[in-house]
């Protein structure tokens, strides 16, 4: 195009042809996913009085879990570990995590506090 456009009616004129306008971004659920029957736990007991998160109850490999915690602790942005079988996440996320976890298909019950 080496025509300038001095005004708006010349660039009405343009037409944009094999445009395919933006469909959304649908998700393909993947086809190992089981929906899991999680607790979320908040605690500050044996920490030094720090609060944590944590997330019990997952049944699955130990490279899953480490894929949910990376996840979770990714959507609060802070850290966190897994250690035996359980997600522990820095600091009381608890209430984000729940909706977190519930929009990926997972069934959470709030224990505790």
């Amino acid at each position: 195009m080496n025509k300038k456009l001095n005004s708006l009616s010349d660039l009405a004129k343009i037409k944009f042809e094999g445009l395919v306008p933006d469909q959304e971004e649908t998700i393909d659920p993947d086809p190992d996913f089981i929906p899991q029957n999680l607790e979320a736990h908040f605690s500050k007991k044996g920490r030094a009085g720090k609060v944590v998160t944590l997330i019990k109850g997952f049944e699955g490999d130990h490279e899953a879990l480490k894929s949910l915690a990376k996840t979770l602790k990714q959507t609060v942005n802070t850290g966190g570990t897994v250690k035996n079988a359980e997600i522990l996440i820095q600091g009381n996320y608890r209430d984000q995590i729940i909706d977190k976890l519930k929009e990926m298909g997972h069934k959470v019950k709030r224990i505790g506090g």
